[in-house]
């Protein structure tokens, strides 16, 4: 398989795994604040809310993590093998990709609390973690695009900027919409 090919389907998945990443917080979201209706709308949003969950997270998002996480490693052994030990950027984005799968199972772990009852979570929190996956998804973008030195250092300050640019964003919204 060519290189090209290679970076395309690695692509492709990165973009389905980000679909459920964006997606699946939103949904717990919903959950959650569903849980101040009262009966029989509760338990009929909690029903719906878990089948959802548990469809987005299995169909989707494991096999696209899994297949995003071979492709990926395919293209550092083809691309990046030899030089592997002095690309500090290529280092930097797999710590950001660990740091992705590890919000992917913490995904996983609310699924599975919410599914118990247990709602660890409230609407709000549940806001600033759904922004978590963009901040980590714009740290990944930047280091693969800016691979010098020097850039992906000004990415990373960029990086920090822009996760308290978007933290502040949602407190500020949900300021608004209280008053509201």
């Amino acid at each position: 398989m060519s290189y090209t090919v290679l970076k395309s389907i690695h692509i492709i998945f990165v973009v389905s795994w980000f679909a459920g990443l964006f997606y699946l917080p939103r949904l717990l979201v919903y959950h959650a604040e569903a849980q101040a209706k009262g009966e029989p709308e509760k338990g009929i949003l909690s029903k719906q809310f878990e089948k959802m969950e548990k469809i987005l997270f299995n169909a989707i998002m494991i096999p696209a993590m899994f297949l995003t996480w071979i492709t990926g490693l395919s293209l550092i052994y083809v691309a990046w093998l030899s030089s592997f030990g002095s690309q500090g950027w290529l280092h930097l984005k797999l710590g950001f990709v660990v740091a992705i799968t590890v919000y992917h199972f913490v995904c996983r772990y609310l699924i599975l609390q919410f599914r118990k009852g247990n709602f660890i979570l409230s609407g709000t929190q549940l806001r600033l973690y759904n922004e978590i996956a963009t901040i980590l998804l714009v740290a990944v973008v930047f280091l693969v695009v800016a691979k010098n030195t020097l850039d992906w250092m000004y990415g990373l300050g960029g990086f920090v900027v822009f996760a308290i640019v978007i933290m502040a964003a949602v407190t500020i919204v949900k300021k608004i919409r209280n008053k509201s």
